[in-house]
C-alpha cells in the first residue's frame, strides 16, 4: 500500500470526512487498491443497522428517506445514506445529486449523504455498494440507509446488502401487484404505503396484507404500514418496526444466512478482481498479440479466453497487478 493511500486511511480512522470521501471515489473508480482498502478496515466492520429502501419510481422514497434521518438523528443515531442514482448518458455520473434531495440535513455533521450512478451496471454496481457500505460502517455509522432507484434486478441484489429491507409503494397504479411480480414480496421486512391520503390506499393496504397473510408460517410477518411521509405520518411507525425487526434478528440469530452473505461476498469480490486486472492487462497491452487477433477478427473472443486459461504462464501474467496497481 502506498504511503499516500496509508496517510488517507489514517485520516479516515480519526473520523476525517474528506479521507471518507476519497475513498468511497476510490471504490466508484475501481481503483486497482480497493481490496487492499476494504480489507484494511473490515476488522471494525458489522455494526451499523443497514436499511434497504426499494419500490417503484415516484414512491416518494426519497422524502419517506429525509423524514426518517430526523427521526434516527433525534435519538442521537450517526446516519449514513447511500443513494443509488440512475446514470447521465453523457458522464456516467449520477443525475440526482447528493444534497437535491435531503437538503434539511446537509449541514448536519451527524447525517453523510452520497450518491453512487448505476452506469447500467449490475454485479459491478452491487460490489461497489458493498464496499461503500463497508466504509460507512468502518467510519462509525449506527444507521445506514441505501435508497434504491427502482424494483429491477440491480435493486434485488443490493437490497441482499440490507439487513431490513423496506418496500414502498403507493395507492395508484396497481402498484401492490407490481411489487408482488418484481419479487420485493420475498425481500420486504416492511411495507409502507405512501401516499396514503388518496384513493386506494385501504385497497393496496389490503392486498399487500393478504400476501403476507399467504407467505409460509413462522419466522418474521412484515406489518403493512401507512404514511404521508411529506407531511410527517406514520414514518415513526416505520422507525418502530425497523427496530423491532432489528430486535428480532438479534433473538433469532441465523449462522446459515451469515455464511451464505460472505460465500456470495466472496465469489462477488473474487470474480470482480479477476475481471478488473484482466481489463488493465489488455489496456496495459500485456497480451497485445492476443488482443490483436481479436480485434482482426483472426481469433474469436472464446478461443482467445481458452487460450489464456489453458496457458498458465500466460494467465499469471494476465492477472498479476500491473503498472497502475500496487504490485506485480
Amino acid at each position: 500500500m502506498s504511503p499516500r493511500l496509508e496517510k488517507l486511511l489514517e485520516r479516515f480512522d480519526r473520523g476525517d470526512k474528506v479521507a471518507l470521501a476519497r475513498l468511497i471515489t476510490l471504490i466508484e473508480n475501481h481503483a486497482p487498491e480497493r481490496n487492499a482498502v476494504i480489507e484494511r478496515i473490515y476488522s471494525k466492520t458489522g455494526h451499523a443497522h443497514i436499511i434497504g429502501i426499494t419500490g417503484p419510481p415516484g414512491a416518494g422514497k426519497s422524502t419517506l428517506v429525509n423524514v426518517m434521518i430526523a427521526k434516527y438523528r433525534a435519538l442521537g443515531k450517526q446516519v449514513a445514506v447511500l443513494a443509488i442514482d440512475p446514470s447521465s448518458p453523457f458522464s456516467g455520473g449520477a443525475v440526482l445529486g447528493d444534497r437535491v434531495r435531503m437538503t434539511d440535513h446537509y449541514k448536519d455533521s451527524g447525517v453523510y449523504i452520497r450518491s453512487i450512478s448505476s452506469r447500467g451496471s449490475h454485479g459491478g454496481l452491487s460490489r461497489a455498494a458493498r464496499e461503500i457500505v463497508k466504509l460507512l460502517d468502518a467510519y462509525g455509522h449506527d444507521i445506514i440507509i441505501i435508497e434504491t432507484v427502482g424494483v429491477g434486478q440491480t435493486e434485488l441484489g443490493i437490497m441482499d446488502l440490507a439487513d431490513t429491507t423496506v418496500v414502498v409503494t403507493v395507492p395508484e397504479g396497481g402498484d401492490a401487484v407490481q411489487v408482488m411480480k418484481a419479487g420485493l414480496n420475498e425481500i420486504a421486512d416492511v411495507f409502507v404505503v405512501n401516499k396514503a391520503d388518496r384513493d386506494g390506499a385501504d385497497r393496496i393496504k389490503a392486498e399487500l396484507e393478504l400476501n403476507v397473510h399467504l407467505r409460509p408460517a413462522g419466522g418474521w410477518s412484515p406489518p403493512v404500514l401507512m404514511t404521508q411521509a411529506a407531511a410527517d405520518k406514520g414514518v415513526a411507525q416505520v422507525v418502530e418496526s425497523i427496530a423491532k425487526h432489528r430486535d428480532y434478528l438479534a433473538a433469532n440469530h441465523d449462522p446459515a444466512r451469515d455464511a451464505e452473505r460472505r460465500t456470495n461476498e466472496l465469489i462477488e469480490v473474487l470474480s470482480g478482481e479477476l475481471g478488473d486486472r484482466a481489463v488493465r492487462a489488455l489496456k496495459e497491452g500485456r497480451e497485445d498479440g492476443l488482443l490483436a487477433s481479436v480485434r482482426s477478427g483472426q481469433l474469436n473472443p472464446y478461443g482467445a479466453v481458452r487460450k489464456i486459461i489453458e496457458d498458465p504462464a500466460k494467465l499469471l501474467d494476465l492477472l498479476a497487478i500491473g503498472k497502475n496497481g500496487t504490485a506485480r
